[in-house]
């Protein structure tokens, strides 16, 4: 098997399909770990661990505490390796799998084309190339130094001003992180925060963000000058550096799907694209760009090529070993502002009930003064069941697993109420919930 793409998510259908009994090519372009490792999700938890950790201290009586942005930024660096992906290569080498540096791209069935050689897989061929951020076509754009996401999580200094273009995950948590290691920030917001969110969350992130001194402004950016002098409306703002957080895009860019007939990508649940040979999992797949998920997609795909290569019958029927199902019914994602933002499932829609209550338990009042949350959960009436459930408030985000097994197991509301949670903790808001749904 040979997997383009050596992230998370290429390494998982690589170690899953060698685990299976394959020899496999893991085919890199930049470094071994991807995005993710370096660039986005490791980086950025760490820039806003200790900030959060402090606030939270700060929030209980008689502390005191303070934090070095210089020490954050050397605590980054210790768990993105400042770029170097020796340890992961190693990992590779050490899993018996091939690693072949450079770009992968598809010359014709099961071919695949690096540098100046090809590669020919016997059995499969997986497309694990991630996503890029999305650059807006703004006048002046092109005349100035931005930031995107990459930028933002590995950048050495504080900026003095910052301007963030976007009001997503990205714009929300580099927003945040940069406010508290010092920078004055101004957000620039078409719409409103965290859309894909009910309206309650973006409200209580704005809150904090507010809180922490960000400049939250719900409008567009018209042009941008030299200087990096952003035109909004009549008022020319000035920023030292501007990060765009407007989205991201599968990178199909250069991957000869042409070669094989294609002119996009659409992967069934077990991740096949085409023929008996062709996968795609992760961001490039677009089902659920979430690294957790892509990882969950690769071992799916990795099961279904191992059985597909042994003659076994591949019935991609939901919740079986083929089938990524959990993409159409039960996508975690937590966003790690202060309040953290929790999700899984769906938000509510028609025929759906949601229950909508404040986190006040006991558990809460003594995890912070002042604690201010909300749980919501939604609920299938017709089966009484979980679909959906969001929290968000102080240290929410251990408590979305419990939502995530709810729903995937289709646990009955009635047993549900068997599962008691542990005096004093937040958990016990899923009391309340149950509760309040029982109380109509």
């Amino acid at each position: 098997m040979i997997v383009i793409g050596a992230g998370p998510v290429g390494e998982n259908a690589a170690d899953y399909a060698h685990q299976g009994g394959l020899s496999v090519a893991l085919v890199e372009a930049e470094r071994v770990g991807g995005e993710c490792s370096y660039w986005a999700c490791i980086p950025s938890k760490a820039l806003l661990r200790t900030p959060m950790a402090v606030a939270a201290a700060r929030k209980l009586p008689g502390v005191t505490a303070e934090f070095d942005p210089k020490a954050v930024f050397a605590r980054r660096d210790y768990f993105t390796s400042r770029g170097d992906d020796s340890g992961q290569a190693e990992w590779v080498a050490s899993a018996g799998i091939t690693l072949v540096r450079g770009h992968g791209r598809l010359v014709g069935e099961k071919r695949v084309q690096v540098g100046d050689q090809t590669l020919t897989a016997r059995r499969a061929v997986v497309l694990a190339t991630g996503s890029s951020p999305v650059r807006p076509p703004i006048p002046g754009i092109d005349s100035v130094r931005t930031w995107g996401s990459r930028e933002a999580t590995s950048a050495d200094a504080v900026p003095p001003r910052l301007g963030v273009l976007g009001g997503g995950v990205v714009g929300c948590e580099m927003a945040q992180a940069y406010a508290r290691l010092g920078a004055q920030v101004t957000m620039l917001v078409r719409g409103r925060l965290l859309p894909a969110f009910e309206e309650v969350v973006a409200e209580k992130v704005e809150a904090g963000l507010r809180a922490d001194g960000v400049d939250v402004r719900y409008v567009g950016l018209d042009a941008v000058a030299p200087g990096i002098l952003l035109t909004v409306g009549a008022e020319t703002i000035e920023v030292d550096e501007l990060l765009l957080a407007t989205g991201r895009r599968a990178n199909t860019a250069d991957l000869g799907l042409e070669s094989v007939g294609l002119d996009g990508i659409e992967a069934d649940d077990s991740g096949l694209v085409l023929g008996d040979w062709l996968y795609a999992v992760g961001d490039v797949a677009g089902k659920a760009p979430l690294t957790h998920q892509g990882k969950y997609e690769a071992r799916i795909a990795g099961a279904a090529i191992v059985a597909r290569a042994a003659g076994r019958s591949v019935d991609p029927a939901p919740w079986s070993e083929y089938a990524a199902t959990a993409d159409h019914v039960a996508v975690p994602q937590v966003v790690f502002t202060d309040p953290e933002v929790a999700h899984v499932g769906r938000t509510a829609g028609p025929g759906d009930r949601e229950i909508v209550i404040d986190i006040a338990v006991a558990g809460s009042s003594l995890e912070a003064d002042g604690y201010d949350g909300k749980a919501i959960m939604v609920v299938d009436p017709a089966r009484e069941v979980i679909v959906g459930a969001t929290f968000v408030g102080q240290d929410v985000a251990e408590m979305l697993h419990a939502a995530t097994i709810a729903i995937v197991g289709e646990v009955p509301l009635g047993r549900l109420w068997h599962a008691v949670p542990a005096f004093p903790t937040i958990s016990e808001v899923w009391l309340r919930l149950l509760e309040a749904y029982r109380a109509g």
